[in-house]
């Protein structure tokens, strides 16, 4: 489980990444705190950054209870997928907002992969013992 653990750690350091983005990206685009609209390009990098919260509620649970019932390596390769698809999200998402489609379909790809192994794997295990 400590290659599943660095993943959530890496998962949150990036989100953290996102967020001082945001930061950097208030005084570039002259957007103060608490303002959450302004310049189209600021409310971009404010969305990635809170879509990635959004995402990161279904991700780490998912992830930590497929890794328990189904898989630690496969959780490991998928989480990695995540991660990458977070950076391919949030780069096309500032760029243009059209272009977060392919980073968002990762996204919820592996998040759908992840809950469903989090319900079924848990089910199968249950009979498996009993």
């Amino acid at each position: 489980m400590n290659g599943v653990a660095a993943i959530v750690g890496l998962a949150v350091l990036e989100y953290m990444i996102f967020g001082v983005l945001v930061r950097r990206a208030r005084g570039t685009y002259h957007v103060p705190a608490p303002a959450t609209t302004g310049d189209p390009t600021f409310e971009r990098y404010f969305r990635v950054h809170q879509n990635s919260m959004e995402a990161l509620v279904v991700f780490i649970p998912s992830l930590l209870l497929f890794a328990n019932y189904v898989s630690v390596s496969l959780a490991i390769a998928v989480g990695l997928i995540f991660l990458v698809g977070r950076i391919i999200y949030g780069t096309g998402y500032i760029s243009a907002p059209e272009k977060r489609g392919p980073g968002a379909m990762i996204t919820f790809g592996v998040n759908a992969f992840l809950v469903l192994g989090a319900i079924i794997g848990p089910i199968v295990h249950h009979f498996r013992v009993h």
